[in-house]
């Protein structure tokens, strides 16, 4: 009898591993999107452990599976590095920019590419198991953008950084497109289940909870999708930013405790009761955009903003403020948590390692291209925006065009900025640079 308990032990232990090594990962960590790593953080991030340089810039965020970091890079490639000693294994080449974090899935890795495929590849030998064509990628496209001139020229939007990461559940993979639509297609053949009409671009990635999926769109939408069947359940509209002229949702929502959290390009911080889609509480950010998605942990949602410079900490349920740092320059990177500390980017080519127990930053780091393009920063460390987007006119006033705003960001992503948001695996914080590196610290 004690034998026959004792197999049975170890069996259920078998099935526990096989079934955590069998689960989902992405970005943001889980289906839900709550942005937590499970794992223990590294003592400082001071230390580089290993660099990869790709071909170009990079803005996706790395996975870590199975000992395998995955990344794509302005390169067109994606690229699939061992955690150990950063030695590529292999790399895939698709015909454009790969601005797409990865799912791995029964190795399976998937992910999207600037040339308007979704790919499935092996992910241990990056041999392609197939490929699916949507109606074509697009950044957003608008007549006034942030109020540039001509005013009646629709432009591309180039602070549209991100492509939609794809989210696998049960056999499925989610991902939203240029094309404004949401997809749904069965991870093994990659044929289409269902897709899903919205009203503009769809860079926003699934979050998916008890069978719902909710994801932001360019028109300012939160959308929630039975997963299932592709039928839409409740949609929420944001407002529009005033001084820039702008609308959108470019980050993952994330869902937890009943409640879906988001930031906005209106300025504001959104929570919303997931069955619902009823507002439970917005709070506003000084202005400031909120490119990032929101990591959430024992109550309480952690988030990054742009122009106010803040790492936020808010109560999940009532939005009230719990503290907040500051920083020297814009941030897109969202945080991710290991144990009690969160880890983010800037675009100043820093990363920041925060300990959510003392309220305080623990360590951080800044690549080469930081010190590099000291002469893009001011004394204190701050963005010298009258350089980087200048020059200026006799007015005295940026140039305020379009060409000048494409030239100012070029310009800005020198500095190695970090829009990539850190993963952290077995005491190692991994992060791409627009230096066109992978880093690994410890």
């Amino acid at each position: 009898m004690h034998k026959t308990i004792q197999a049975l032990l170890a069996l259920l232990t078998i099935g526990s591993l096989i079934s955590l090594a069998q689960e989902p990962t992405g970005f943001r960590a889980n289906t839900e999107h709550t942005g937590i790593a499970q794992t223990n953080p590294p003592k400082s991030i001071d230390h580089i452990r290993w660099e990869f340089k790709t071909g170009s810039r990079i803005v996706a965020s790395p996975v870590v599976s199975a000992g395998i970091v995955y990344i794509g890079s302005d390169d067109h490639a994606l690229h699939a590095i061992d955690a150990d000693s950063g030695h590529e294994l292999w790399r895939f080449a698709t015909e454009a920019n790969v601005g797409s974090t990865v799912a791995v899935d029964h190795n399976s890795v998937f992910f999207l590419s600037l040339d308007g495929n979704a790919y499935c590849l092996d992910a241990k030998t990056g041999k392609l198991n197939w490929k699916f064509k949507t109606e074509g990628e697009s950044r957003l496209n608008a007549a006034g953008l942030y109020g540039l001139l001509p005013t009646r020229e629709v432009i591309p939007d180039p602070w549209d950084f991100y492509l939609s990461s794809p989210t696998v559940a049960e056999g499925t993979v989610y991902f939203g497109s240029g094309d404004h639509h949401i997809y749904a297609l069965d991870a093994s053949s990659g044929h289409l289940r269902w897709k899903y009409q919205t009203n503009d671009v769809v860079h926003s990635s699934p979050a998916i909870s008890k069978g719902v999926l909710y994801v932001g769109c360019w028109d300012g939408i939160l959308y929630a999708i039975n997963a299932k069947s592709g039928h839409e359940l409740w949609k929420f509209a944001t407002g529009v930013d005033p001084t820039h002229f702008m609308q959108g949702i470019p980050g993952s929502p994330a869902v937890a405790e009943g409640i879906v959290a988001f930031g906005s390009r209106d300025g504001l911080i959104y929570a919303l009761e997931a069955v619902s889609g009823k507002l439970l509480w917005h709070q506003e950010n000084s202005g400031s955009w909120v490119i990032a998605s929101p990591a959430i942990q024992n109550g309480v949602l952690y988030i990054t903003t742009s122009d106010s410079l803040k790492f936020r900490a808010l109560d999940l349920k009532t939005g009230k403020p719990i503290y907040d740092l500051l920083f020297n320059a814009y941030s897109f990177s969202s945080p991710t948590i290991a144990g009690r500390h969160a880890y983010f980017g800037s675009f100043d080519g820093c990363v920041f390692d925060v300990d959510l127990e003392a309220h305080q930053y623990n360590s951080h780091f800044c690549v080469k291209a930081h010190q590099n393009r000291r002469d893009l920063l001011t004394e204190e460390g701050h963005l010298k925006t009258e350089v980087i987007f200048g020059p200026l006119g006799p007015d005295g006033k940026l140039n305020n065009t379009i060409d000048a705003s494409i030239i100012g960001i070029d310009r800005l992503l020198q500095l190695g900025s970090i829009l990539s948001s850190p993963t952290v695996e077995n005491g190692v914080v991994y992060f791409g640079s627009t230096d066109g590196s992978v880093y690994a610290l410890d």
